[in-house]
């Protein structure tokens, strides 16, 4: 029972005592006192007329003794202090709860092929819009009931109910659904996993942890895959340190079996930093086709030639092999060709773990900073305080990692590396993809957020047709057959002025056609391949697929 409910349950209880004392006590005072007796009705009906303050009758006139009338008056201001405390007890919350949104129990119609969602997190949004991006149907389970009203009332499908019980799976279909995914807490999840299975053994469930280590007993409660951005999120920070071409190709995208879709950033002492895009040549110099690039950590497709390349400039790039490579060593310094340097990273808790372990299994030196005493710790201090860090080592590093739990702490912590050590290459990981941005501003050259991380790897467990270039970005390569394009060139359709898409290859008769340009006609059965942001291949698709 809600609580409302329940106070006005005990308040109508309590008058109805009330009002019963009164009675009894007025029936024995006017035969005590008045030696004018009344029936048990009568009484009653005089308890009730004081309390409603419709008056007293006949009764009025007949109180002689001072007993009575001192009974009465005391009685009146009862009756005022519960007319008072009825307001907001009983009026107020019938008010509120007949004008509220109220979130539903259970789904209202026959969904089916929906992926059901445990539970509203600091993590779910980033989930939420990878579904809403890609178009699939959702319900958010949650228990608690402002929670569950505040995505009910953003226009979320949410339903009020606990994740833990069959019951409340039951609520949301999920005999039905195409998937599950639980991120709350490892235990938590675990529950949630074992009710899922006791409703649906066909279900696809995917559990994320926090603890790498416990992803064996989540598959024990029948989870179908278990995931672990922290882990990485972590190795991939460690990867941008390690060798930087190898990094680069391995997240690469094959488009058959020579072009790749390519990140590649821009590091600090290259000679690409401070240029512009048109002055850098990259085309030239390389022969890969830049698609797009992350500027401060806000993605443009086809950037202006004027575009100034900088320290954490991230470009997205098209190419063979040998053109991706000759690419990454010329973002890359001096320093990163020939060796990697010192690392020193701040943090140590999952993600900051799972970099040093990263670093440490590729022989590259690490000092590790955190607040408190540890196995595999360096030095022990506050991370904002300039003295810890030059304790650590962060004047003279070729890389600093932040791995912080804290955004603000992590932000601070930025402006103190980058006064220390202007040149260095500053790694970073924050909770809130809102964050991103404003460690840009602070310095940060590159950084990931986990709520992102966490989404997008959730979102690629259940959505297994796209191939997504990283799990970081918002950046999809599709195969798609576009039949409204036949017979026209690929200028003619305006695809990247209409999408901000870039259509890489096309795959016709068993071949792969990689030299696209504004003046290749598109045949018919071709199968164009597009790179773009989500919102940018969904724009693609409604126009052209």
């Amino acid at each position: 029972m809600d609580s409302w409910k329940r106070r006005v349950v005990l308040y109508v209880a309590f008058l109805g005592v009330v009002i019963t004392f009164t009675a009894l006590t007025y029936q024995w005072g006017m035969r005590v006192f008045e030696s004018d007796p009344r029936t048990l009705i009568e009484s009653f009906q005089f308890a009730i007329e004081m309390f409603t303050t419709t008056g007293f009758g006949g009764d009025s006139s007949d109180w002689q003794t001072q007993e009575m009338h001192a009974f009465i008056a005391v009685m009146d201001l009862v009756g005022m202090v519960l007319l008072i405390g009825a307001l907001p007890v009983v009026a107020t919350p019938l008010l509120e709860s007949a004008f509220s949104t109220t979130v539903p129990r259970s789904l209202q119609d026959d969904a089916t092929g929906h992926v059901v969602v445990c539970s509203d997190t600091t993590r779910s949004d980033a989930l939420l819009d990878e579904f809403e991006s890609e178009g699939v149907p959702y319900v958010v389970v949650e228990p608690d009931p402002d929670r569950a009203l505040a995505l009910y009332e953003a226009g979320h499908r949410a339903i009020r109910a606990d994740p833990e019980t069959t019951a409340g799976l039951e609520g949301a279909g999920l005999g039905s659904a195409r998937a599950l995914v639980t991120d709350v807490s490892d235990r938590v999840d675990a529950s949630i996993v074992l009710a899922a299975k006791e409703v649906s053994t066909d279900v696809r469930v995917i559990s994320v942890v926090e603890d790498p280590s416990r992803k064996r007993y989540h598959r024990l409660a029948g989870a179908d895959e278990v995931l672990s951005p922290r882990s990485l999120l972590g190795e991939s920070l460690a990867a941008k340190v390690t060798t930087a071409v190898r990094t680069d190709l391995d997240e690469a995208v094959a488009i058959g079996e020579s072009l790749r879709i390519a990140e590649v950033s821009v590091h600090h002492g290259s000679g690409l930093a401070g240029s512009t895009l048109a002055g850098s040549r990259i085309g030239e110099r390389t022969g890969v086709d830049v698609i797009g690039a992350w500027f401060n950590g806000a993605f443009e497709a086809a950037p202006s030639p004027d575009a100034t390349l900088s320290a954490g400039t991230v470009l997205l790039v098209s190419g063979t092999e040998g053109q991706v490579e000759r690419l990454v060593d010329l973002t890359n310094s001096a320093a990163r060709r020939f060796g990697a340097g010192e690392t020193v990273v701040v943090g140590h808790g999952q993600v900051g773990k799972s970099v040093s372990d990263a670093l440490g299994a590729a022989d590259l030196p690490v000092t590790v900073v955190d607040r408190e005493e540890g196995e595999g710790v360096d030095v022990v201090g506050d991370a904002t305080e300039p003295e810890t860090l030059r304790a650590a080592g962060v004047a003279d590093a070729q890389t600093v990692v932040l791995a912080l739990p804290d955004d603000a702490t992590a932000e601070f912590a930025t402006l103190v590396v980058r006064d220390l050590a202007p040149n260095v290459e500053l790694l970073a990981r924050v909770a809130d993809p809102e964050s991103v941005p404003k460690m840009h501003r602070a310095g940060a050259d590159y950084v990931l957020s986990l709520s992102a991380v966490t989404g997008r790897m959730s979102a690629s467990a259940v959505l297994t047709d796209r191939d997504v270039l990283s799990l970081d970005t918002h950046v999809e390569v599709v195969r798609s057959e576009t039949p409204t394009l036949v017979g026209r060139t690929i200028g003619e359709a305006s695809v990247r002025e209409r999408t901000g898409c870039t259509v890489i290859a096309i795959e016709r008769d068993d071949e792969l056609v990689s030299d696209v340009g504004p003046e290749t006609r598109i045949e018919r059965g071709d199968e164009l391949v597009v790179a773009g942001t989500d919102e940018g291949v969904r724009a693609f698709e409604r126009a052209f697929a």
